[in-house]
């Protein structure tokens, strides 16, 4: 499964520092997966104003996304093809931006988004925050991505996580066991934040160090949100800087983001790396842009050599046929590799053709399967729209 909700997270009372203020109320979390349509509609554009965050700060120049010539896309089924309209409107789809070549071909907005707003991306962030370990490996911060990663959170010390390494932890192979069943209440992923933690230890990390090994590291995938949560905290660690800072610094700024971004933060002011981040639509596609550039920003490189080659292909076999999980990237076997979020968020990163696709959605459930089909038949209209368009005269 692709999903995350980390958001189960402790509103703070009282934050200070360079977490913004947000209402006061009963833990957060779990609910927004009930949320109705209505209320996740007016929401996901507004997170800020249902819990606490942190700002993603952007810098003075912005990274221009020019016109370039308009893509008309329609999409393919089973009873023929598909407008972009009637796919928007039936997958309750509030914005789609393809990119090609670094020029804007496709802009489409709906649901009251526009693009001076931002979204929400659920589980998107996990590709941030696994490039952000990317960009500490380069400045030093993390020496080896074979470390153990109890060298850099103490707190995992005599867990089920000796003897797992950072790449097994960005891989999610680390052997140890986890439940992210979002119906049941009593799934890890549902207790994560709702169990005290240990006093003066991280939650997530609290919580994590508890748990058995189900097999030997290395040897096994398992989709596990809390263990992006590890991988923000490794960062952390590692820069002594926020999850968000360190992203300021390294992509928001350098690359010229258009807006300031915000993630959501827990009661100890921490963002959960599984989850929440909000950007705009044309700053999602930034980053797509970024990613498919060399990871070069103001100039300069963010990642060491090779991270992107070994990021975005398979890693560990998921049990999908001609798919996989890369460094918290969903990958294929043709080329493509995705970030992805429940009730329909992606970037879609296409590096044959130059293209990118992002889709902010609202859909009626967190992850139904239907949707995400329909999702990649986008990707596919938008792939045939683009070959097509070369080929014209």
């Amino acid at each position: 499964m692709r999903l995350m909700p980390a958001l189960i997270v402790t509103v703070a009372l009282g934050l200070t520092g360079a977490a913004n203020a947000a209402p006061t109320g009963a833990p957060i979390g779990a609910d927004v997966l009930f949320w109705g349509q209505t209320k996740r509609e007016a929401g996901f554009p507004h997170m800020e104003a249902h819990f606490p965050v942190r700002t993603i700060k952007r810098g003075e120049r912005v990274h221009s996304l020019p016109a370039g010539v308009p893509l008309t896309v329609t999409i393919p089924g089973k009873d023929g093809v598909q407008t972009l309209d009637a796919f928007m409107a039936e997958q309750k789809t509030a914005g789609v931006l393809v990119i090609q070549d670094g020029h804007i071909r496709l802009e489409r907005y709906a649901l009251g988004y526009g693009k001076e707003g931002r979204w929400t991306s659920f589980s998107v962030a996990k590709s941030f925050t696994s490039t952000l370990v990317g960009a500490a490996v380069r400045d030093g911060y993390i020496k080896s991505l074979d470390d153990p990663v109890t060298r850099y959170i103490k707190g995992l010390a005599g867990s089920a996580y000796d003897g797992v390494s950072v790449r097994q932890l960005l891989t999610m192979t680390s052997g140890v066991k986890w439940n992210e069943d979002y119906a049941d209440p009593k799934s890890d992923v549902a207790q994560l934040f709702t169990v005290v933690p240990d006093p003066g230890v991280d939650a997530n990390v609290s919580y994590m160090r508890k748990l058995p090994r189900e097999a030997a590291p290395g040897t096994k995938w398992r989709y596990k949100t809390g263990e992006t949560n590890l991988i923000g905290v490794l960062v952390t660690q590692a820069t002594g800087k926020s999850l968000s800072d360190y992203l300021s610094e390294k992509i928001w700024q350098p690359y010229g983001m258009e807006q300031d971004g915000i993630w959501m933060i827990d009661a100890l002011g921490h963002e959960p790396g599984g989850c929440c981040l909000s950007a705009s639509l044309r700053d999602y596609g930034r980053f797509g842009q970024f990613i498919m550039d060399g990871a070069v920003a103001n100039g300069r490189k963010v990642l060491p050599d090779g991270w992107l080659e070994a990021a975005t292909v398979k890693q560990a076999d998921i049990g999908r046929p001609g798919a996989g999980y890369g460094f918290q990237w969903w990958t294929e076997d043709k080329g493509p590799f995705n970030a992805e979020g429940i009730f329909g968020q992606a970037i879609h990163i296409d590096p044959k053709r130059r293209l990118i696709v992002v889709v902010s959605s609202a859909w009626p459930a967190a992850d139904p399967p239907e949707r995400w089909r329909a999702l990649g038949r986008l990707f596919e209209g938008v792939a045939a729209a683009a070959d097509e368009d070369r080929k014209a005269p």
